[in-house]
């Protein structure tokens, strides 16, 4: 029996560069697992559609499909956009919704990877302040998940931790900068959490106008192509239980 198709389903968004790197971080996904067909489909902005996508698979015979979420938390997106699209799925496809990506200790090691890219060295750790910097959200649950990693991550050795939102929630990026400063850390670098270049990764950036390090998004990294393995494969197995039922 072959396994499921692997459904990414991205946000979408009218900056180029947020579909250039769903793309690259597919790739990335289809090199390590060769023996998986892996899709991509926007909810909006850009094509193919999600719905585009499954109506091809369904033509194709297609019958088992694990779709993935491609976000960090569980909110307005992961617990009603994507189930409503899914649920105008053809009929006769078999899907099961894969978890959001985070929080994940691996996704804490992309974050890490990124800001070594930028320049910093472990042994900046001890004396450096991070800026945790998400998208934000009005769902509190999202809300709540982003704090907890601040406290997570500052336990792995940096000087202090931050939690900052782009939109939604407070505090933003400047001010966590600020605090940060204030706390006294000799060093101040923002990360930011999120999966692609767009609108809220530049208003993080223009945020970080006063830090001395802003790492990049996270993109295409391993750490996050085996997340989305991860995550497949736990969402594989009801589907291949169903399908021997």
């Amino acid at each position: 029996m072959s396994a499921p198709v692997l459904l990414v389903i991205a946000h979408g968004s009218r900056d180029p560069r947020h579909a250039a790197t769903v793309h690259a971080l597919v790739r990335r996904v289809r090199s390590l697992r060769p023996d998986v067909r892996v899709e991509t489909g926007f909810l909006d902005f850009n094509v193919p559609s999600v719905q585009g996508v499954l109506e091809s698979l369904e033509t194709e015979g297609v019958r088992d499909v694990v779709a993935l979420p491609l976000l960090l938390t569980r909110a307005f997106h992961a617990k009603a956009d994507i189930p409503a699209v899914l649920a105008d799925a053809p009929p006769r496809l078999r899907i099961r919704q894969a978890e959001v990506l985070g929080p994940s200790p691996l996704l804490l090691s992309a974050l890490e990877r990124r800001l070594y890219e930028a320049g910093l060295t472990p042994a900046d750790k001890s004396s450096t302040g991070v800026v945790l910097a998400s998208a934000g959200s009005s769902d509190p649950e999202a809300i709540a998940v982003i704090a907890e990693i601040a406290r997570e991550w500052r336990h792995t050795g940096w000087c202090a931790v931050r939690p900052a939102f782009a939109s939604a929630s407070l505090p933003r990026t400047e001010d966590a900068v600020r605090e940060l400063r204030e706390l006294g850390c000799a060093r101040v670098a923002v990360a930011p959490y999120v999966l692609a270049p767009g609108f809220l990764p530049d208003r993080i950036a223009r945020g970080a106008a006063g830090a001395d390090v802003l790492a990049d998004v996270l993109g295409p990294s391993p750490e996050v192509a085996r997340v989305l393995l991860e995550r497949y494969e736990a969402a594989r197995v009801p589907v291949l239980a169903a399908v021997g039922a």
